[in-house]
């Protein structure tokens, strides 16, 4: 991808030659933006092929809708919105299934909260940074759907409350409640998992 011709030219520009029909200024957005892209669907989803499908969901949709890109915010920022967005109605579409799951199930198992998809853990994670980050990735998991949302998008995203409120459909107040008790329960779970031999 950095020996393509646009390699030099800033993400303002490929837009506008993008829009313009130049396919291949759109596949140096892609290259440089789909790292980000695709670690923010999976810090959502926390499943690769989840987070895989749905960043390519994103591309196309980017794509498709570049002429709308007004340019208030970076081209990244944009596509970042988007997949935000595309992660979030899946998770929604999720928890209705799980829903519908478990009021199909005997009435013992009411008010269990679903596990979350284990993400193997690297082999190489002796080192120390791939083990902190396989103690985040982990205590990420445990949280629940709600408390994960809105610690990634104020953390990762820098999302204020009231961006964060809109996005996903509650009030800020709830917002707020929900950052409160996920960086709790993280902090928790970090010097849990941390302490693990």
């Amino acid at each position: 991808m950095s020996g393509s011709a646009f390699s030099a030219t800033d993400d303002d520009e490929l837009v506008q030659l993008a829009r313009r029909g130049e396919l291949a200024a759109f596949e140096e957005l892609v290259g440089r933006h789909r790292d980000k892209i695709y670690a923010r669907a999976f810090s959502l989803t926390r499943n690769e092929d989840e987070a895989m499908d749905l960043s390519q969901s994103a591309w196309v949709k980017g794509w498709q809708r570049l002429q709308q890109f007004q340019g208030e915010s970076s081209f990244a920022t944009w596509m970042t919105r988007i997949v935000i967005n595309l992660c979030l109605d899946y998770l929604r579409r999720q928890k209705r299934r799980r829903t519908e799951s478990l009021e199909a199930m005997a009435g013992e198992n009411d008010g269990l909260e679903p596990h979350l998809p284990v993400i193997p853990v690297n082999p190489t994670a002796g080192l120390e940074r791939l083990e902190l980050r396989r103690v985040i990735d982990d205590a990420l998991d445990r949280l629940s759907v709600e408390h994960r949302t809105v610690l990634v998008l104020h953390e990762f995203e820098a999302m204020e409350y009231k961006d964060i409120a809109k996005t996903i459909g509650c009030s800020p107040g709830t917002v707020m409640s929900r950052l409160f008790y996920a960086r709790r329960k993280m902090a928790a779970l970090l010097a849990d998992l941390r302490n693990q031999p």
